[in-house]
């Protein structure tokens, strides 16, 4: 005979299916939020939120690598510098990656545009995406030619690139206010935008002729001074010299270290100009295995040579791992000098920043004719859905499949929200099963 009272143990078997029941939908509205989470994140939401600048990919971008520009950052639409500065730099990094090279003098982007108000920490996530150049004019206390004398000290100095010489917009810009800065020496940053929504933004005609013609300085970018400069951290360098038919034939090498590389790993491998004294004798020819060196007299824009004239020292301007035999007439004591502050030893170096570039065919077709400006185009995407604006959509039909997938594996088990209601067992059974288990002894 059951004890009286007695608790049967249908109790758990039959309150399984409703704990069953809202487990699934639990984990259904989980994994339904989750994938959706990453649809919608703002990493996906920006890189569908843009239309790409499709000149980047073209003959034209080539065009202006040949012609010694850069191709920096300016920002991504839909992901604010203040709200993820991280993201939006490694987004731009790679927006720039995947259609062009940076420069001629190396592939990876370095510069970019950061807006005022970052604090140094939100700079240095900045600089962990690969962008060693911050510009410009963004107020930290470090900060990197906001005049002639402001040289750069360390690699954070370069996160506040100074503007200097002031804009090459007409009506804005001032010739004199430029060439005055020019003479002042240092790195000169001027500000351009070419167009703000449909309108075209005029440039100075005479600021352009005179940077083209008549300013001596290196005409040069963001991305190639910053390079320039992390030698001053680390060089090592080779030489050696012999004696042929009274020739002297100096053999010389900016070497390729693994220690310096590894100082400033992002910086590229642009020409180093390198001060040889060679008492004033006669350089008959400078020649690597190949050919013989180019002359670099009045040449502004970036390049490997020399230059040279009697009573005078000798600037030999190569990259590093580049060998080179220097012929001198005569027996000649020499000693390497050093290097020289900016590239072919002039006393300034000039960068203009086209600012916001959203549209490189618009904005660079002006300056066709302009053969010796050098700029560093700071771009960005156009806002509006991309060329795969559908990815998000599809994203959502599989999100939205597999869900409804996984709820009708759940209803043949009796479970979900498809379930057939009247195969669960209620909690009404188990209470007339139990009641009738009371009524005897």
């Amino acid at each position: 005979m059951r004890a009286k009272y007695q608790i049967t143990p249908n109790l758990p078997r039959v309150m399984a299916p409703q704990r069953h029941v809202r487990f699934g939908r639990a984990m259904t509205l989980s994994i339904l939020l989750c994938l959706l989470s990453s649809t919608f994140s703002p990493v996906a939401v920006a890189e569908v939120g843009w239309k790409e600048d499709g000149w980047l990919r073209t003959a034209l971008a080539q065009e202006r690598i040949d012609s010694g520009d850069e191709f920096g950052c300016y920002g991504m639409p839909n992901i604010e510098w203040a709200a993820d500065p991280g993201a939006v730099a490694l987004e731009c990094h790679q927006y720039i990656s995947d259609r062009v090279v940076a420069n001629q003098w190396g592939d990876n982007p370095i510069s970019t545009f950061t807006p005022s108000g970052l604090t140094m920490s939100q700079h240095n996530t900045i600089a962990s995406q690969g962008f060693a150049v911050h510009g410009d004019v963004n107020a930290l206390p470090y900060s990197a030619w906001h005049n002639a004398t402001d040289a750069p000290a360390d690699d954070w100095d370069w996160y506040n690139l100074g503007r200097r010489g002031g804009s090459l917009e007409q009506l804005i810009g001032s010739k004199d206010q430029v060439q005055s800065a020019v003479e002042e020496g240092g790195l000169v940053n001027l500000y351009w935008v070419g167009r703000v929504n449909d309108a075209t933004i005029r440039h100075d005609a005479e600021i352009a002729a005179y940077l083209n013609d008549d300013a001596q300085a290196w005409m040069t970018t963001w991305g190639e001074a910053w390079s320039y400069w992390t030698v001053h951290d680390c060089h090592e360098i080779t030489h050696s010299s012999r004696t042929v038919d009274n020739q002297t034939i100096i053999e010389f090498e900016s070497l390729v270290t693994e220690q310096c590389t590894a100082v400033s790993p992002l910086a590229w491998n642009v020409p180093m100009t390198w001060i040889l004294d060679l008492e004033g004798k006669e350089v008959v020819d400078i020649r690597d295995s190949n050919a013989s060196l180019s002359l670099l007299d009045g040449v502004r824009k970036t390049a490997e040579g020399y230059t040279s004239s009697l009573n005078e020292s000798l600037h030999l301007s190569l990259i590093r791992g580049h060998n080179v035999s220097i012929v001198v007439n005569g027996t000649v004591d020499y000693d390497i000098l050093g290097r020289s502050q900016f590239w072919n030893n002039y006393s300034s170096a000039v960068t203009i920043a086209a600012h916001d570039t959203t549209d490189l065919f618009k904005w660079s077709k002006r300056f066709t004719g302009d053969s010796q400006l050098v700029f560093t185009w700071l771009v960005q995407p156009r806002e509006g859905l991309s060329d795969a604006g559908w990815l998000p959509f599809l994203a959502l039909t599989v999100a939205v499949s597999t869900i409804t997938g996984m709820m009708f594996i759940l209803k043949k088990e009796g479970l979900g929200p498809f379930a057939n209601k009247s195969s669960q067992p209620s909690l009404g059974s188990y209470e007339d099963s139990t009641e009738s288990s009371f009524d005897g002894e």
